[in-house]
């Protein structure tokens, strides 16, 4: 028999205690490979609710993401600096995840309540001085903690990945410890557990934690830094030198992300609510975007007012949602050749669709992306309380549940391909889009998008657009209007009017072939259906601009697809009117 073959037991002794030592270092290797792959995916996604919390904040979406990942990486860089400066790698790493577990799991409720605090101190301050509404004390120092407060965003991004990026030194310094030797490949086979676990990482933020409310998806990331601590707390006891202190801290952080875990977004929305004038009677978090409902009482011989909003930014007021919806179907339905068959692009809330659906079109098309939003409008009852889904019904008067309408939850800059494959035809198009204030909505902007409903839309149909304020964003306008005109559109014309709640608001319509839109509407002798607001009159007059509206028209540039120029023009209009340049 050969040597290799004896059995354990008449194995010499210094190679028995070789092969335990070989499968207790096995064993070490893939625990801590497998944690630094799991924190590691757990930092990216740190990353990600920072940045996407504090674009909700500062309402700058892509660049808040890109400010708040740049951020935390040199963060990052800065404490794997600082981890030499740990003196045991064992004690230090189960500090760390402890720390980062709380501050990951608590910091999205404490940049809340600092932006609350911000918010209402004035309101306070007044109140108890009896201060008028115009003196609220909003200026010097108070200006400034409301600046800090919604920029604290940032400041927890550095300081959690000043913490994360400590990790990797940690690990590599307990690998080596074990080893008890220099290990040629320690870096590189941490390395690649770490780009491994932010993959996976990022995967399961898109696809699970992106769909949650904001509070849980930090308390789930945050429980697996707790679970990491503990597993290593029980593998490297004896070299733990504070390990009841440890145990204790653990339960009790435990104990911490439960709460967050269960009220978390309950507090949350409290703080939230902070920032509205109104009563918040419902919030709710889909994949998209923050929907929020505010009601205002009115007094005993009016209905309350209902406001809607989309990440903070006010989507409709109930009180004069009939002006802007008004606007944005009577002249296209007016002014169409027919109205049997029409395209909706946005407008989840059914309010522009009721208005199109007075017309009596055989078919209408809606497409939207956000189907969490659709069925809040389509069924609120089973959505929202009770008094709330009342409203809803009868602002959009059930419009979504009209078997005429057919409803495409989906992207519609490619649901459009698909209407143009089956080759569909439509008498009129509507796009009733949000701002161009992120990105993603900024294709929906684009000559591309504008182009291919050019094609979807019939010879003498007609083709209106939300374009956002010709006031507060007029380059913005001017450009939706210069891409139309690049999509081959025939005649494109532009009008406004003021909408309290927004201020003064623009539109722009477009011909395919055939007359333009005013020629069209100057031949009527009044509008064919009745509206709440609007009458052919004051619609002629919306097509006139002051002077020298158009004087700079040329100079400003269209948004072709990959551009971003609506993106930027809107980004910086916005920007200027929160002086933040």
């Amino acid at each position: 028999m050969s040597k290799s073959a004896l059995p354990n037991d008449s194995l010499p002794q210094d190679l028995q205690n070789a092969q335990v030592k070989s499968k207790s270092h096995l064993l070490d290797d893939t625990l801590l490979i497998l944690t630094m792959a799991v924190l590691a995916g757990c930092g990216l996604i740190y990353e990600y609710l920072l940045s996407h919390y504090a674009g909700r904040v500062l309402g700058v979406m892509e660049s808040t993401i890109y400010t708040m990942i740049g951020l935390m990486i040199v963060s990052m860089g800065l404490g794997a600096f600082a981890a030499r400066k740990v003196r045991c790698a064992f004690n230090g790493f189960v500090w760390l995840e402890l720390i980062i577990a709380l501050i990951g799991s608590s910091a999205i409720l404490i940049i809340g309540g600092l932006i609350a605090i911000t918010q209402i101190f004035p309101e306070v301050i007044a109140t108890m001085f009896s201060l008028p509404p115009d003196m609220k004390p909003q200026g010097g120092i108070f200006k400034q903690l409301s600046w800090l407060a919604f920029n604290s965003p940032y400041f927890f991004g550095v300081i959690l990945g000043f913490f994360i990026g400590m990790e990797i030194p940690l690990i590599a310094r307990i690998r080596e410890h074990i080893h008890q030797q220099h290990l040629a490949n320690n870096l590189g086979t941490i390395y690649g557990a770490d780009y491994v676990g932010a993959g996976i990482g990022a995967a399961i933020w898109v696809i699970f934690l992106l769909s949650i409310d904001i509070s849980k998806a930090a308390a789930l990331t945050a429980s697996l830094n707790l679970i990491a601590g503990s597993f290593f707390i029980l593998r490297y006891w004896q070299h733990l030198t504070w390990r009841k202190t440890f145990v204790a801290l653990h339960c009790g952080l435990a104990l911490v992300i439960v709460l967050m875990f269960s009220y978390g977004n309950q507090w949350l929305n409290q703080m939230n609510s902070l920032l509205y004038l109104d009563k918040v009677v419902h919030s709710d978090k889909t994949r998209y975007q923050q929907l929020t409902f505010t009601e205002r009482h009115m007094g005993l011989e009016q209905d309350n007012v209902i406001n809607f909003y989309l990440n903070g930014r006010l989507q409709f007021s109930s009180i004069d949602e009939h002006i802007y919806h008004d606007y944005l179907v009577a002249p296209v339905m007016a002014g169409s050749a027919r109205q049997e068959n029409i395209l909706i692009i946005g407008g989840g809330d059914g309010l522009a669709l009721r208005d199109v659906l007075k017309y009596n079109p055989k078919k209408v098309t809606l497409i939207d992306l956000d189907s969490e939003l659709i069925d809040i409008f389509q069924q609120p009852t089973d959505k929202v309380q009770a008094r709330l889904a009342q409203q809803i019904l009868q602002l959009n008067q059930r419009s979504l549940q009209d078997n005429r309408v057919t409803i495409l939850r989906a992207d519609a800059f490619i649901a459009i391909n698909d209407l143009l494959k089956t080759k569909q035809n439509f008498d009129a198009i509507i796009v009733d889009l949000p701002d161009p204030s992120h990105p993603d909505l900024n294709k929906l902007y684009s000559v591309n998008f504008y182009a291919r409903l050019n094609q979807l839309l019939s010879g003498d149909g007609l083709i209106a657009i939300q374009s956002t304020s010709p006031y507060h964003a007029k380059d913005s306008f001017i450009a939706i209007g210069n891409t139309l005109a690049a999509a081959h559109f025939a005649h494109v014309e532009q009008y406004h009017d003021n909408v309290p709640s927004f201020g003064e608001w623009g539109w722009t319509i477009a011909a395919k072939t055939g007359a333009s839109p005013l020629t069209r509407l100057n031949k009527l002798t009044e509008l064919p259906v009745a509206h709440q607001w609007l009458n052919l009159a004051i619609l002629k007059a919306a097509f006139i601009f002051p002077n020298n509206f158009y004087q700079d028209k040329e100079d400003i540039g269209i948004n072709i697809l990959g551009s971003h120029t609506i993106y930027q023009l809107h980004q910086k209009a916005w920007q200027d009117q929160q002086g933040l340049n």
